[in-house]
């Protein structure tokens, strides 16, 4: 028996009902059968849930129980939804309605707008960026391209909770968001940005949401009209849902359960946006009486591939992975998952796109290959290694690294600091090409420490370090190289990679991965400080991250490669460990310490009534700011933060380095006229010896390094890491 992923370029439509039902296996068979009532679909990936709904949705049709025009399916992207209707063409199911939630809304609020308000309907703004922008010009308040960003993305959380601008700061607080601008800022922009839309008569996407809540609950005889119309509902990706959305269904629905949601709380990686998945795990405690069918054969990956996605997941903890299901592979065995660690990022590049290209000359098609990263910054390092050993490949989900406008406003900077470098102030004190490039970058936005958080301003940053660390690869290949020498590799780069690439090897983020599926996947990048990503330190961020990478290592059909480098660049500090998530599963690791077994596949019957009403036990949440980066533990001392491992944990600290530090801090104090510990604490000195920084970015991260402490001892700190004798010369102020 077998549910494929792949069907023939035209299948033939089955010529009845039970012709629907044949090739399912018994659970996607009771999906497709389990017609009346509330029934939860919890489906693992590659489990053939989309199969499963679409053949549940046409054998209704054929049957004759339900009429098509009575079935609203939705999902959360116009590509699923346009898969999800040419399923059903195929499968004889023609005149139902399958659509994103935005698109359903807009359909009903266009049709009653007349009715209900009168006159035409407010324009849609298909893009609020430059409303933002307007609206922060209205406030007095500069907001880069980036912050824009940041906020715009705040003001579509706000909305999708339900939040007014007023609430804004206390709702942010208690969801533990990180804001990009003073919370007061935020909630003052968002009510400008709300003035300024009814002041131009216009409307954004999640109004489109929040309009049709308002009219469902208010015009009674609308809402009756739209149940009617829409007697059965099936919702795709349900673990995605925001409160808003859910809120309309339930008005869709009103005091009936004909509904049908399909989702896997393991998939859950789109918090940051409003997506929940309590809906999904509450969908019984909500409806008593539901049937919970769980999906666990895996028709899509190996058994090897299988077996470290749930190592991946029995590790986990949370509500999630109380729910998480055990898959099981349908097909036959394969290669294990392949590890390799590397000496440095580039090299890391290099490697993947070596056996790419071996992979390419035994037969296998670009397009069945892809290279997943964390985040977008990392595709340039891929971009570039791809390029040189004539590998095309195709970017999706963020335009291409040179292509970005933070990136392509740097150049333009670099450029005109090359040609009139003599005169330009900000290259008045700089010693040599990275400390150029560090000056000319610091007026686009570049600082020595990251910001806080993920987000547009974070994405900004990145790529700007990612040239301040390409100017150091490039003057350690060539030390003699000047800045204009610098701008001329940075144009053959980017000209090297506009050759077309539709057919190419596909290069993505974890992110925008999801949904996806290659015969090969190469997991790069997986070390500790970006999976999980350095600024995810509360336990529900953590385990967000390692649900990310589960999704990662489920986009592979037939052969995985994961892998991670020990420094960033070449001839730097081997300070990097694998990523924690791989403890006890890749060779050599030690065993996994497991969490519980997880959830078999099968039926559940709804169980009485009476159960209605039953109190769900509240969940705590505990926020740690850090774990040891070598045992992984929760950090909550404040030294053993500093030194980001646990106190008893071994140390990889160079004795002779901290003992030169602390000969030069007692220098310093004296000159100062102060106790050593106001230069710096022995905790910040252990971590510094232990993490060897070589660049001013890498110091500013240890924490205890603030920028004052930077700019005063800064220059002496790295010389002495790099082993040279300042002879307890005070730096500079």
């Amino acid at each position: 028996m077998t549910a494929a992923t792949h069907s023939p370029l035209f299948p033939q439509v089955p010529d009845s009902a039970d012709a629907v039902l044949e090739g399912l296996d018994p659970e996607q068979r009771e999906v497709a059968t389990a017609l009346r009532g509330p029934v939860c679909v919890l489906a693992g990936a590659g489990t053939g849930k989309t199969r499963a709904i679409t053949h549940r949705i046409a054998y209704g049709v054929r049957a004759g129980i339900l009429h098509p025009s009575t079935v609203l399916a939705v999902t959360f992207t116009n590509r699923a939804a346009g898969e999800m209707r040419g399923r059903l063409r195929q499968l004889g199911a023609q005149g139902v309605q399958a659509r994103t939630f935005h698109s359903a809304a807009l359909r009903q609020l266009q049709y009653f707008w007349p009715k209900v308000i009168g006159g035409s309907m407010p324009r849609l703004v298909d893009r609020k960026i430059q409303l933002v922008a307007d609206a922060a010009a209205a406030c007095r308040i500069r907001l880069d391209r980036g912050e824009l960003r940041d906020v715009t993305g705040e003001i579509e959380w706000s909305k999708v909770t339900q939040t007014v601008p007023a609430d804004y700061a206390l709702a942010a607080a208690k969801a533990g968001r990180e804001a990009p601008r003073d919370p007061a800022e935020i909630a003052q922009l968002y009510a400008a940005y709300e003035d300024l839309k009814r002041d131009r008569a216009v409307i954004d996407f999640e109004d489109v949401l929040l309009l049709t809540v308002a009219v469902l609950q208010d015009r009674q005889d609308v809402a009756e009209q739209v149940r009617a119309q829409y007697q059965h509902f099936v919702v795709d990706e349900y673990q995605d849902v925001s409160p808003l959305q859910q809120r309309l269904l339930e008005l869709w629905l009103g005091d009936r359960d004909d509904l049908c949601v399909v989702g896997d709380a393991s998939q859950t990686i789109y918090s940051f946006t409003g997506a929940t998945p309590d809906h999904l795990l509450d969908f019984r405690t909500r409806h008593p009486a539901a049937t919970v069918v769980k999906l666990v054969r895996d028709y899509r990956s190996t058994p090897q591939v299988v077996h470290l996605a749930n190592g991946l997941l029995s590790q986990a903890r949370g509500r999630a992975a109380d729910h998480r299901l055990e898959l099981i592979s349908q097909r036959d065995p394969g290669p294990e998952p392949g590890y390799a660690e590397y000496a440095d990022e580039p090299a890391e590049a290099e490697g993947a796109a070596r056996r790419i290209r071996e992979l390419l000359a035994a037969g296998v098609p670009a397009a069945e290959i892809a290279i997943l990263f964390r985040t977008n910054a990392q595709s340039e390092t891929y971009e570039q290694a791809l390029a040189d050993v004539g590998v095309p490949y195709q970017l999706r989900g963020a335009e291409r690294f040179f292509d970005r406008p933070e990136v392509r406003k740097a150049g333009v900077a670099l450029r005109g600091a090359a040609r009139f470098g003599g005169n330009d102030t900000l290259l008045e004190d700089t010693v040599d090409l990275p400390s150029q490039v560090r000056a000319v970058l610091s007026g686009e936005g570049w600082t020595p420490q990251p910001p806080a958080g993920s987000g547009a301003v974070r994405e900004r940053w990145e790529s700007l370090a990612a040239l301040v660390n390409l100017a150091h690869d490039f003057v350690a290949a060539r030390p003699a190289a000047t800045l204009a020498d610098l701008v001329a590799e940075l144009d053959e780069r980017a000209n090297a990679q506009h050759a077309p690439t539709v057919q190419g090897v596909t290069l993505a983020s974890l992110h925008s991965a999801k949904g996806l599926e290659w015969d090969v996947v190469f997991l790069v990048g997986v070390a500790e400080g970006m999976m999980p990503i350095t600024y995810a330190r509360t336990d529900e961020q953590i385990e967000e991250e390692r649900r990310l990478l589960y999704v990662g290592v489920t986009r592979a059909r037939e052969r995985l490669h994961v892998s991670w480098a020990l420094s960033r660049s070449p001839g730097g500090r081997p300070s990097r460990r694998p990523s924690r998530f791989l403890d006890g599963l890749r060779p050599g690791s030690g065993a996994a310490a497991r969490g519980s077994v997880g959830a078999a596949g099968g039926i559940e019957r709804g169980f009485a009534a009476a159960a209605v009403g039953t109190p769900a036990v509240p969940r705590r949440t505990q926020r740690t700011p850090a774990r040891c980066r070598v045992c992984g533990r929760s950090l909550t001392d404040a030294g053993e933060m500093k030194l980001m491992r646990c106190e008893d944990c071994p140390s990889d600290m160079d004795e002779g380095l901290y003992a030169r530090l602390r000969d030069w801090r007692a220098v310093q104090a004296q000159r100062n006229g102060q106790p050593a510990f106001c230069v710096f604490t022995d905790k910040t000195l252990m971590a510094i010896a232990e993490t060897v920084p070589e660049e001013d970015g890498e110091l500013a991260r240890i924490p205890g390094v603030g920028v004052r402490k930077l700019n005063r001892y800064g220059a002496d700190v790295l010389a002495i890491c790099a082993g040279q004798d300042v002879g307890g010369e005070e730096a500079g102020d």
